[in-house]
């Protein structure tokens, strides 16, 4: 699968490699000024980042959650904001590189750096971990290979491997795995580039000492707790010896082992405990990390045998002496799996208890993040049967003026289609000016330009519609069919029905003259690669 290339890539297949002392943790390691970014420099490494992305952001296995890409966001951002006032990331990087971290929907426990800032993380993953410590642990480790340009040391380590091959030898792995080929990848891998692979793999041992080096400072100063680290070798050493069943990828390259978890428990003197002001400053709690690791569970397997399992959490008496977060994200999973299976009944029982367990009785306090982590939930789930009067009403109260969170904003514009068809256009209306913003700000996200186009349509705005579609094709990396939107537009212009918006056909004009020139230049590097 896509996963096995990538650790022949980067050596940084999830989880983080051997500890080590930190003296040695440098050694054999290149500057970032010789010839890691000679041969390899930061525009083809995004260039090859980009490329790879188009590919997997068509595979089915991709995941646009935005509950759970909002609260990957919330620990990632802190990590990011750590990297550069350590000096671990410089802004030229930070501009250059996407620095975007994404999910797969896959049961094995893993998660990936790819060239460009690009990090992927499985949800099997984000189920095993019961803090966000942990899976803050691993987001900075992977964040510390795109800032250390692992994969452009690599690259320089071996200066025979053409970036070409590695393209090729990672589109052709998704390939063979989609076709139910992984023999074929692993031959694919295995075959005439096995001495270059050794030799990357021998080399990315010390790669992972200085990813767990630095990621375990940049945890610190990001106000995360550096145990997470150390919790998280414990947990996946654990969970391996019990379950024996190739789950997890990490673990069959880069083994555990007691000196290695011994280390993450003696550097833990070292790095001190995470930033009190950090900390107090993040709004993020225990149980609103059980809710994500709940969500995840039950999306990473939606098939209804799974969902059956997961919907027969009813989160009483289910574990004994199972704590209130274990409770919790029983009760969360088991209405997450009937919304799905539309039992709705069954689904507003379980969002009762979970709301219940997020509200807490004395002496436990109210949890006002998991309250909103269960009010999204039934939110869509009320959208899904068709009760959109009152899922706007359960969303009010996160939906106020200035807010600006994405699952807001789309479960708004769900709302406002529905709402829309029977006649409500201020609130079609509200929901575009809301999108508008949005994307002005974050004008990749294709989720967002894509309900922004159907509100737009909905509400008669042709050429805006076309336009909007063009954008979210375009953030897909489609960019051939982002061309044809644009060219759509641009005949609708002349149409009756289109003309008179000059600013509108003007944006589409230059927008269709930049697309077009980037797909040259994306045709010529194929070429040239």
């Amino acid at each position: 699968m896509l996963r096995r290339c990538l650790v022949w890539l980067t050596g940084a297949a999830f989880c983080v490699g051997a500890l080590s002392p930190p003296a040695f943790a440098q050694s054999n390691l290149p500057s970032l000024g010789d010839t890691a970014s000679e041969d390899f420099n930061i525009g083809t490494e995004r260039r090859l980042g980009d490329a790879i992305m188009r590919e997997i952001m068509r595979d089915p296995d991709y995941v646009d959650d935005p509950i759970l890409l909002e609260y990957l966001q919330s620990l990632w951002q802190p990590l990011v904001a750590a990297a550069q006032s350590l000096g671990d990331l410089d802004a030229d990087l930070r501009q250059r590189f996407a620095y975007e971290p994404f999910l797969v929907r896959d049961r094995s426990v893993n998660a990936f750096a790819l060239p460009g800032g690009f990090v992927g993380v499985h949800l099997g993953l984000m189920a095993i971990t019961q803090t966000r410590d942990e899976l803050a642990s691993v987001l900075a480790h992977e964040m510390t290979h795109v800032n250390q340009r692992h994969i452009a040391r690599g690259f320089a380590n071996s200066k025979r491997q053409s970036l070409i091959t590695a393209a090729a030898m990672i589109l052709g792995v998704l390939a063979a795995t989609r076709s139910g080929g992984a023999d074929a990848a692993n031959a694919m891998i295995m075959g005439g580039q096995a001495l270059g692979m050794q030799g990357q793999l021998n080399f990315s041992r010390d790669m992972e000492r200085e990813a767990d080096r630095i990621g375990m400072a940049m945890m610190t100063t990001a106000g995360f707790q550096p145990s997470g680290m150390a919790a998280m070798f414990e947990r996946l050493q654990q969970a391996s010896r019990l379950n024996d069943y190739g789950g997890f990828p990490y673990l069959r390259s880069h083994p555990l082992t007691t000196e290695r978890i011994g280390e993450a428990r003696a550097r833990l003197g070292t790095v001190g405990i995470g930033s009190p002001a950090a900390l107090q400053s993040s709004p993020a709690t225990a149980l609103e990390h059980s809710a994500a690791l709940a969500r995840a569970r039950v999306l990473m397997d939606t098939r209804a045998d799974s969902l059956r399992r997961w919907q027969a959490l009813d989160g009483e008496g289910s574990t004994p002496g199972a704590t209130r977060g274990e409770r919790f994200a029983d009760d969360y999973s088991s209405a997450l799996a009937s919304s799905l299976l539309r039992e709705w009944a069954a689904a507003d029982a379980s969002i009762r208890k979970a709301m219940s367990l997020a509200r807490g009785t004395p002496p436990l306090a109210a949890d006002v993040r998991a309250e909103r982590a269960v009010r999204l939930l039934q939110v869509q789930s009320l959208i899904d049967r068709g009760d959109v009067r009152t899922a706007r009403a359960v969303l009010a109260p996160l939906a106020q003026p200035g807010n600006t969170s994405r699952p807001v904003l789309l479960l708004s514009a769900q709302i406002a289609l529905v709402m829309g068809r029977t006649g409500d256009v201020p609130a079609a209306q509200q929901s575009a000016d809301q999108l508008q913003t949005w994307v002005a700000q974050y004008p990749v996200d294709a989720e967002a330009w894509l309900a922004l186009s159907r509100v737009r349509t909905q509400l008669g705005q042709g050429l805006q519609a076309l336009r909007a579609d063009a954008e979210s094709r375009y953030s897909l990396g489609d960019l051939p069919g982002a061309i044809e939107r644009l060219r759509a537009g641009r005949r609708l212009a002349g149409t009756a029905s289109g003309a008179g918006d000059f600013v509108e056909l003007s944006v589409i004009d230059s927008r269709l003259n930049t697309i077009e020139a980037q797909r040259r230049q994306q045709l010529l590097d194929a070429k040239n690669l």
